[in-house]
């Protein structure tokens, strides 16, 4: 008998698509300088799913003045692109490795461009044609609306205007990704910039100070017969400061000081330290910051000297006479230099041609002459202290 065997068939189903990877969001964070918008973007470095590198060719910068109740499709119809950076691209966007496994099991992107996750800065110059408001509602049909009935005379409207950011990622295939949160500022005018500051230190800390920004000045009034005109409406905050390190272009107060002056205690000396003042006005929930003057440098140089020694002693032994004080407290200290003379001789001049870094020593002379002495302190940029109490011993 022979067997006959049947084999099933396996039956292929439908091709599945090529998996599309997207980049996650850039991060934006939009800061007003005078007529100047300061763009902190971080380019993304991951996909939407968490695998890296992310699947990007560029990322673009969208803004919209109005309005910020837009939809993403209004902002790419009557918004602004104010910047398009190029990434770095993987050769193989399918070639990623999970979140949590090491980035070298896959080949790094290449190209020109920003590294993926890099931070870099965009600035939106606001000229007359990004200060006007988009009517998202231009060409649409519009409801007749009612005449206002009379009333008294209202005030300006408080509201103020706002500029409206937000970034997307771009993939080698021209495929957007998510949009990023929105960041917006206040077009309120700024406020006038305080003066260029001045620099002072000491020993442990860089004061900086500067002339507080003048207020606008009221309009003359040619008829001294018309009573002066009183704004209507809420007053305008008062003025704070933000003061920042201009060769680092870091931010130095946590927040805007009230008082025209900050100190500074990151002394190191034979730095060059240079700072940068402007004024903050709160507008709503947003802040507005004036222009800067010049900044203003200064190299530290110690030129302090320590404190002198205190509680110096002497005790007489055979042939010597030892000598013992207080340790200065400075940090820099170099040493001490000791001080001698036959009594009453005056003045003291050095024992050692080089400080001792003990508070102690021992002076060998003849016996039975009379001596006196003093210590001076000593610091590493040569500063030398005044002399300590003086005090007399003779050898036996």
């Amino acid at each position: 008998m022979i067997a006959l065997a049947s084999v099933a068939c396996g039956k292929k189903g439908p091709p599945l698509p090529p998996l599309v990877r997207l980049p996650v969001p850039p991060e934006i964070r939009a800061d007003r300088r005078g007529s100047t918008v300061e763009l902190a973007v971080v380019v993304p470095g991951a996909n939407a799913d968490g695998t890296r590198p992310a699947n990007i060719s560029r990322v673009e910068v969208y803004a919209l003045t109005g309005s910020p109740a837009f939809t993403e499709a209004d902002l790419l119809k009557h918004g602004t692109r104010v910047a398009s950076l190029e990434v770095k691209s993987p050769r193989d966007p399918n070639e990623t490795v999970e979140p949590g496994e090491p980035p070298e099991d896959v080949e790094p992107p290449s190209g020109s461009g920003l590294d993926q996750g890099a931070k870099t800065t965009v600035q939106d110059r606001l000229d007359a044609p990004a200060l006007v408001p988009v009517d998202l509602d231009a060409g649409k049909p519009r409801r007749p609306t009612a005449p206002e009935p009379d009333g008294p005379l209202l005030g300006p409207s408080t509201v103020v205007p706002v500029r409206t950011y937000m970034g997307v990622g771009i993939n080698t295939s021209g495929r957007k990704g998510r949009f990023s949160g929105r960041v917006a500022v206040s077009l309120a005018p700024a406020p006038p910039p305080p003066s260029s500051p001045t620099i002072t230190y000491t020993e442990t800390r860089i004061t900086v100070a500067w002339t507080p920004s003048a207020p606008a000045a009221a309009a003359p009034n040619p008829d001294d017969m018309v009573l002066p005109a009183r704004p209507l409406g809420p007053l305008r905050p008062p003025l704070a400061y933000n003061v920042y390190d201009s060769t680092a272009g870091t931010l130095l107060t946590t927040t805007p000081v009230t008082e025209p002056r900050y100190v500074d205690s990151r002394i190191i000396w034979g730095q060059e330290r240079c700072y940068v003042v402007r004024a903050v006005e709160r507008a709503g929930p947003l802040s507005v910051e004036s222009d800067a003057q010049p900044a203003q440098c200064t190299t530290l140089v110690d030129t302090f000297p320590p404190a002198a020694p205190k509680d110096l002693k002497a005790v007489s032994t055979e042939g010597v006479i030892s000598l013992i004080w207080e340790a200065s407290p400075e940090s820099d200290l170099a040493g001490y230099i000791i001080l001698r003379a036959q009594a009453p001789a005056d003045p003291v001049t050095p024992v050692v041609s080089a400080p001792v870094l003990e508070t102690s020593f021992n002076d060998a002379v003849q016996a039975g002459v009379r001596f006196v002495y003093a210590v001076r302190a000593v610091d590493k940029a040569g500063n030398a202290s005044a002399p300590s109490n003086r005090v007399e011993e003779t050898a036996r």
